[in-house]
């Protein structure tokens, strides 16, 4: 089954060539397309693109690395399948949520799973997740928890307490436990994207992805415990304060109109 991986980037510069080939040496018996959308970008994110692909979509080979200047190379490895990666450009910022719209229009994978630019989240996480779905079809839908006993840098106090109370009042109001609703790993089948349209474009697409996917109780829900390496403000994080209250308030209105 082919994985489509899907990357939002907002000024990722010093991350973006890194996490392309993590994403692309994951899972390497499986056939991999990777569309990372370019959010208007304004740290060189999207001139490193358009340096690495200047031709458009790519396909990549089995072996993407990365050059001595920081470039990307391209080879073969036995036993491997093949790599596609396809940028995609905004014209100017419009958002996450925004940013995995016009990827998920794109993908052409069986299985689906969204993955961040910022080296927070680790693609060998994927394994497991892709198993349940792939190979023993138990699940349509897998989400990561962060709160599972993997790998976990401790970091701000108020995000683990705000993280907590808005996956608390989305398992009351959509009577569907997750641990870790706002978590960034969340893998599914074609069916699944066929089947949610999200509309938000910022991070409010978090809840509206979950509430679409609870809400239809058809679809097997799993999750799985992830490694998470949290950058702290300093090193590039985006979510803040004004997120989280949005978070509240999306719960309610997604619950109405999803």
């Amino acid at each position: 089954m082919r994985l489509s991986v899907v990357i939002p980037v907002y000024n990722e510069r010093n991350t973006i060539g890194m996490s392309l080939v993590a994403a692309s040496t994951a899972l390497p018996h499986v056939e991999k397309e990777i569309i990372v959308v370019d959010d208007g970008s304004t740290d060189g994110t999207r001139e490193w693109l358009k340096a690495n692909f200047a031709n458009g979509p790519l396909r990549a080979g089995s072996a993407v690395g990365l050059g001595a200047a920081g470039e990307l190379t391209f080879g073969n490895r036995p036993g491997a399948e093949l790599v596609a990666i396809n940028p995609l450009y905004h014209e100017h910022n419009r958002g996450k949520g925004a940013g995995i719209q016009t990827a998920l229009a794109a993908v052409t994978g069986d299985v689906i799973v969204i993955q961040d630019a910022d080296l927070e989240y680790d693609p060998n996480d994927w394994a497991s997740m892709y198993e349940l779905i792939a190979v023993r079809k138990v699940a349509d839908v897998v989400y990561g928890s962060r709160f599972y006993g993997r790998p976990h840098r401790s970091l701000y106090f108020h995000h683990f307490i705000a993280n907590k109370a808005i996956s608390f009042l989305f398992s009351l109001l959509y009577n569907q436990t997750l641990t870790d609703v706002e978590v960034c790993y969340k893998m599914f089948t074609k069916e699944v994207n066929d089947h949610v349209q999200i509309t938000c474009c910022d991070f409010g697409f978090e809840i509206q992805i979950s509430a679409q996917i609870a809400l239809q109780r058809r679809w097997r829900i799993y999750e799985i415990g992830i490694s998470y390496f949290g950058r702290t403000y300093a090193q590039g994080k985006k979510i803040n304060w004004k997120d989280g209250l949005k978070a509240f308030w999306y719960l309610i209105k997604f619950r109405v109109a999803p």
